[in-house]
C-alpha cells in the first residue's frame, strides 16, 4: 500500500514539475526576482530634477511621472520636525527643541535634525522596538505558567547595538552565533538570545524534549520572517508548495541550530562588570603578594598534590532510572548523572531506582553538576541555580527477591561544602509558618522537614559542582545484586511553583563504594581535573586554579585568605540572560514525518536550500558558518528584507507588501529598482542602518505633506507610488510615551530591568491568570519609563498596548497590524497613567503656559501636538475649559478628585488657581491627550 506521504510527495514532486514544464521552442521561465542577488540600478532620468535631493527621489519622482501624478508640496516646519522626531527616536519634539527649529533659517535647520536625533540614545529604543517584534521579545515564557524570565539584557543589546550603528550583518551574526566568534563577549553571548526568545512549557507531565521542538520551529520560523522575508516554515512537514525548498533541505537548516544547550547564563551590567574587574584585580595582587613572599611556594604545592591524590575511594556509578511521579522528567546523560527539566514542583520528594552487583556497599556518593540548561548554570533548579535538599535516604533490595529489603540506617554525611546556617529566604516562603533554614549535610538525614543541606556559597561562588557522601552502619549489598532505591525529599520551595519558588536539585549523579571511612572529596571537581593533567602539560590558567585553591588549605596564609573571602563578599549578584551554548556532542537531526518530533525519518546534515548561493567550500558545520552565510551579500534577500521593513516603518507600507514572504507568493514590489537600490546602499555602507535612515529621512519623498486630495484618493489609497507623506497612527509604545513627553513625566533613563507600569490587579490572579503573578506597581520615577520597558507578559499583554495592537510576543511580528476601535479612546481617556500625564500636563499648564487664557491653551496645545493651534481651535478649547468649569461649580464632579486622583485637598496649588480652575484645565489637557491627531505621525 502507498502512504499518504508518498502520494503527497508525489503531487508534489509532479506540481513542481509541471511549474517548471517550458513549452518546446520556448525561453525558460526567469528565476523569480527576490532569488537573485541585488544589483544596483542606474538612477532613473526625472524631468522635475529640482526636486530631487537623493537616489530615494529619482525612482519615486520616476514612478510619478510615468503616473502623470504631481507630488505633494513640503510639510510645514512644525509638523515635520514632530514627524521626524516620532519617526526616529519614538517622541514628540519638547517646546525648545521646537521653537529653535522653526528660528533657524540657515537652511540646514533640518538635516542638523536629523543628525541629532540619530545620535539620540532614544533612537536605539524607538527603532530597537521594532526589532523585537521580529525577535518576539517578552519577559514571561508564556504557556499555562507564564513565568517571569530577565532577559531584558538582551532588550538593552539590541538598543545599545542600534545606537552604536553596528553594521547589520554583524548585529545578526552576533544573534545567532555570537557565543561562536573568537574569545566572545558577554554582550556576543547575551546577543545570541534573539534565538531564545521562544516560549518555553512548565506544565506538569510534559516532554521537555517536545517544547524544545516546538521551540526550535518558532526559531527557523523567526529566521525565515526577520532574516531572509521567506516562509520557510511552510516546509516542515512537506516541501514547500511555492518555494523551491524542499522538507529535507529545511531540516538541514534546522540541523544549524540543533546542537546548541538551551543556556541561561550569568550576566552583569557595566557598572558591575567594573566592579568585578576590581575584585579580581585585588584578588590577583593579594595572591601574587603570597608567590612572591613564599619562594617554595611551588614545593610545598607539589607535596600537597601528592598527599591528596592518593587513598581516595572507588566509586562506581549506578544508573537509575526515575520510579516517582514524572511531573519533572529527568533524563539520562552520558556520565550516568540525570538531569530535571520541564516542570519544578516547590515541595516534592524524586525517587530513582538502579542495580548494582557490587558485593560490599557502605558510602553512597551525591554529586551535584552544573549544566548550562539550568538556572545560572546550576546545579539547581532555583533561580540562582542553587537548591536544598531536606532528607535523604536509600533502600536496598534483594534483585532475586524484591520483599528482601531494608532501609538504609545512615551512620554519618559529609560534604564538600554547605552554607553556613541561615533562615530560608523569602522567596521560598511556603506560608506554613515554620521556620526553615539551611546548612551543614546533617541536615540532609536529621529526618526534620524544617532543615536542609544548603549549597549556596554566595554571588560568584555558587554556580559549581558539589558532593556529599553518606555512609551506612552496615552492608546493605545483597550477595545476588542489589536494587538501590534513592529518595531525594525537596521541600524547601515556596508556596507556589508557577513563579520561581522551587528549590530543587537539578542535575545530580550517584555511586556506591564498598569504602567505610569514605568522606566527601574536598577539592572541587575543576581542581581534580587539573590534578589529572601532567605537570609538565598544564596551562598557566590551570597552575593559576590550582594556586588558588590549595593556598585556601594552607595555614600560614590564612590572613591573606580572610582578605580574599572578604572581596568574594563583594562580588554583585548579577541577573540572567537566556543564551545558546553550542554542545560539545552534536545531536543528530532527522527529517520528520509531518514535522511530528515522534517520527524521525532519515538523518541529515546541516546544509542550504539549493535555490540560495551554496556554503563555502569546507566551512565547518556550526552556527556561525549558517550566520555568515545568512549575511553573505550573494544571499538575495536579507538586505532587501530589512531595507523593506525600513522603508513599510515610514511610509505605513512596504516597497513589498508582504514583509515575511518575498518567494513566489508575495506581492510585486511597487518601486522593484529602488528596492534594489537601497539594498545594494546598505550593503556598500558597510551594512550601516544609520545611512539608510538619513537617506530616507532627508529624501524630498519622506518630507511630503501628507495631505489626501480626492484625486490622490481615488489613484493611490495606499499611497503605494507616494505622491504625499503617509499619515499613521503611531505604534502602541508611542501612543503612551507620547502623553509622558507632554506631561512632563517621562522618565528618560535608558536600559535596565522591565518595570511594572500600572495596571488592574484582577489580571493576574486567578482566573484571569492561571496562578497569581506579582505585579508590583511601580511608584517613582520607574512608573513614568517608556512604554518599551513596561513588562511583556505574554499570557495577560498589557492592556495600554494590546489595545493599541502591540503584539505579545507569541511568535515572529514584522508588521503589526492597525486596528481603530472606541476601545482605544476609552483607554487613553481613562487609562491610569494618562490620567496622570493631563494632570500633569494642566498643572505645567498653569505655571508655565502664560496668565491668560489663550496663552494657556496654546501651550498646552502646542506641547501636545507640536504646531500653533488655529483661531477656531482655541475658541473650541476656551470654551470647554468654562463649560469644565460650570460643570465642576455645579458639583457634578469632584475638583479635588479629577484634578490630583485623590480626595484629599490639594496642598500644592499654584498661586491664585483654585482647584476647580486646575480640574477644568484637566478636561482640557485630557481632550488634547485624546485627540486623533495626538497619537497620528502626519
Amino acid at each position: 500500500m502507498i502512504s499518504i506521504r508518498t502520494v503527497l510527495s508525489l503531487w508534489n514532486l509532479a506540481a513542481i514539475a509541471l511549474l517548471a514544464a517550458t513549452p518546446p521552442g520556448t525561453a525558460a521561465p526567469a528565476r523569480h526576482w527576490a532569488f537573485e542577488a541585488p544589483a544596483r540600478p542606474p538612477l532613473p532620468r526625472v524631468h522635475t530634477a529640482e526636486r530631487l535631493r537623493n537616489g530615494v527621489d529619482h525612482f519615486v519622482m520616476a514612478r510619478l511621472e510615468q503616473e502623470n501624478l504631481p507630488p505633494s508640496p513640503e510639510a510645514d516646519k512644525a509638523q515635520l520636525l514632530r514627524r521626524l522626531s516620532l519617526d526616529l527616536i519614538g517622541l514628540p519634539p519638547t517646546l525648545q527643541e521646537l521653537d529653535l527649529f522653526l528660528a533657524d533659517e540657515s537652511g540646514t535647520a533640518y538635516e542638523q535634525a536629523v543628525e541629532r536625533l540619530l545620535g539620540s540614545p532614544h533612537y536605539g529604543e524607538r527603532w530597537g522596538r521594532l526589532w523585537l517584534d521580529a525577535a518576539r521579545y517578552a519577559d514571561s515564557d508564556g504557556y499555562e505558567k507564564d513565568k517571569s524570565r530577565a532577559v531584558w539584557f538582551y532588550r538593552d543589546w539590541v538598543i545599545n547595538a542600534l545606537n552604536r550603528d553596528m553594521p547589520y550583518d554583524q548585529f545578526v551574526i552576533e544573534q545567532i552565533a555570537g557565543d561562536l566568534l573568537p574569545h566572545p563577549t558577554q554582550d556576543q553571548r547575551v546577543a545570541t538570545g534573539f534565538l531564545r526568545n521562544s516560549m518555553i512549557n512548565e506544565e506538569g507531565g510534559i516532554d521537555p524534549e517536545q517544547f524544545r521542538m516546538d521551540a526550535m520551529y518558532d526559531r527557523m520560523d523567526c529566521i525565515g520572517k526577520s532574516i531572509l522575508g521567506l516562509t520557510i516554515q511552510c516546509a516542515q512537514c512537506h516541501d514547500h508548495k511555492y518555494d523551491p525548498m524542499s522538507q529535507r533541505e529545511y531540516y538541514r537548516m534546522f540541523s544549524f541550530l540543533n546542537n546548541s544547550h538551551e543556556a541561561q547564563q550569568t550576566v552583569y551590567t557595566p557598572d558591575q562588570q567594573t566592579r568585578i574587574a576590581r575584585l579580581q584585580r585585588s584578588m590577583n595582587d593579594l595572591e601574587q603578594h603570597l608567590r612572591d613572599t613564599t619562594p617554595d611556594w611551588e614545593t610545598r604545592m607539589d607535596q600537597w598534590e601528592h598527599r591528596v591524590s592518593t587513598n581516595l575511594p572507588v566509586w562506581t556509578v549506578v544508573r537509575s532510572v526515575q520510579v516517582s511521579e514524572p511531573d519533572t522528567r529527568f533524563s539520562e546523560q552520558p556520565d550516568g548523572s540525570l538531569l530535571g527539566l520541564g516542570y519544578a514542583p516547590t515541595q516534592f520528594t524524586f525517587s530513582f531506582r538502579g542495580t548494582n552487583a557490587l558485593p560490599i556497599i557502605r558510602a553512597v556518593r551525591l554529586e551535584l553538576i552544573p549544566d548550562p540548561n539550568l538556572p545560572a548554570g546550576g546545579p539547581g533548579r532555583s533561580f540562582k541555580g542553587t537548591g536544598a535538599l531536606t532528607e535523604f535516604s536509600v533502600e536496598a533490595a534483594d534483585v532475586r527477591d524484591p520483599d528482601q529489603k531494608t532501609t538504609a540506617n545512615i551512620l554519618q554525611a559529609s560534604a564538600d561544602f554547605a552554607n553556613s546556617e541561615r533562615d530560608l529566604e523569602p522567596n521560598f516562603d511556603d506560608r506554613s509558618g515554620r521556620k526553615r533554614i539551611t546548612g551543614p549535610i546533617g541536615f540532609a538525614i536529621d529526618g526534620k522537614e524544617e532543615t536542609a543541606w544548603g549549597i549556596d556559597a554566595g554571588p560568584g561562588l555558587r554556580n559549581q559542582a558539589r558532593k556529599a557522601v553518606f555512609v551506612t552502619t552496615t552492608n546493605i549489598a545483597f550477595p545476588g545484586g542489589t536494587v538501590l532505591t534513592f529518595h531525594l525529599k525537596n521541600n524547601h520551595g515556596g508556596w507556589n511553583s508557577d513563579d520561581h519558588q522551587n528549590n530543587n536539585l537539578g542535575r545530580f549523579r550517584l555511586s556506591v563504594s564498598s569504602s567505610e571511612n569514605a568522606v566527601a572529596d574536598p577539592l572541587p571537581a575543576t581542581v581534580r581535573e587539573i590534578l589529572g593533567v601532567p605537570t609538565n602539560q598544564r596551562t598557566a590558567a590551570q597552575i593559576q586554579a590550582l594556586f588558588s585553591y590549595w593556598r585556601t588549605t594552607v595555614p600560614d596564609f590564612q590572613d591573606t585568605n580572610d582578605k580574599i573571602t572578604a572581596l568574594w563578599r563583594q562580588w554583585p549578584e548579577g541577573s540572567t540572560a537566556l543564551t545558546l551554548m553550542a554542545r560539545d556532542t552534536p545531536r543528530q537531526t532527522h527529517v520528520l514525518t509531518r514535522g511530528d518530533w515522534l517520527h524521525p525519518e532519515d538523518s541529515v546534515t546541516p546544509g542550504t536550500p539549493a535555490f540560495l548561493p551554496p556554503l563555502p567550500a569546507d566551512a565547518p558545520e556550526t552556527r556561525l558558518t549558517f550566520a555568515q552565510w545568512l549575511m553573505d551579500r550573494r544571499n538575495p534577500t536579507p538586505a532587501r528584507v530589512m531595507v523593506n521593513r525600513i522603508w513599510q516603518s515610514y511610509f505605513g507600507i512596504g516597497i513589498v507588501d508582504t514583509p515575511e514572504d518575498f518567494g513566489t507568493q508575495s506581492q510585486a514590489p511597487s518601486h522593484p529598482q529602488l528596492l534594489d537600490w537601497l539594498a545594494c546602499e546598505l550593503m556598500d555602507h558597510r551594512w550601516s542602518l544609520k545611512h539608510i535612515h538619513r537617506l530616507i529621512t532627508l529624501s524630498t519623498t519622506y518630507r511630503q505633506s501628507s495631505r489626501m486630495t480626492p484625486e490622490l484618493r481615488e489613484r493611490d489609497p495606499y499611497n503605494r507610488m507616494l505622491a504625499r507623506s503617509s499619515r499613521i497612527r503611531v505604534d502602541a509604545e508611542l501612543v503612551r510615551d507620547i502623553a509622558l513627553r507632554a506631561g512632563g513625566l517621562l522618565n528618560p533613563e535608558v536600559g535596565g530591568p522591565s518595570v511594572y507600569s500600572p495596571a488592574p490587579q484582577f489580571l493576574f490572579k486567578p482566573p484571569v491568570s492561571f496562578a497569581p503573578f506579582s505585579w508590583n506597581e511601580e511608584t517613582g520615577s520607574d512608573r513614568y519609563r517608556r512604554s518599551l520597558y513596561t513588562f511583556r507578559r505574554r499570557s495577560t499583554p498589557f492592556p495600554m498596548l494590546q489595545t493599541f495592537d502591540a503584539p505579545n510576543g507569541d511568535s515572529s511580528c514584522v508588521r503589526r497590524l492597525q486596528s481603530n476601535t472606541p476601545l482605544q479612546a476609552l483607554m487613553t481617556l481613562n487609562e491610569t497613567v494618562s490620567m496622570e500625564c493631563s494632570r500633569a500636563l494642566s498643572l505645567l499648564t498653569i505655571r508655565e503656559g502664560g496668565a491668560t487664557e489663550p496663552e494657556r491653551i496654546r501651550y498646552a496645545f502646542r506641547r501636545t501636538l507640536g504646531r500653533e493651534p488655529e483661531a477656531a481651535e482655541t475658541a473650541e478649547l476656551q470654551a470647554l475649559l468654562e463649560r469644565a468649569k460650570t460643570h465642576i461649580r455645579d458639583g457634578w464632579v469632584s475638583a479635588v478628585e479629577l484634578a490630583s486622583g485623590d480626595t484629599e485637598p490639594l496642598s500644592t496649588l499654584p498661586p491664585g488657581i483654585t482647584p476647580t480652575e486646575l480640574a477644568a484645565y484637566t478636561v482640557v489637557t485630557r481632550a488634547l491627550l485624546n485627540l486623533d491627531e495626538t497619537i497620528t505621525r502626519e
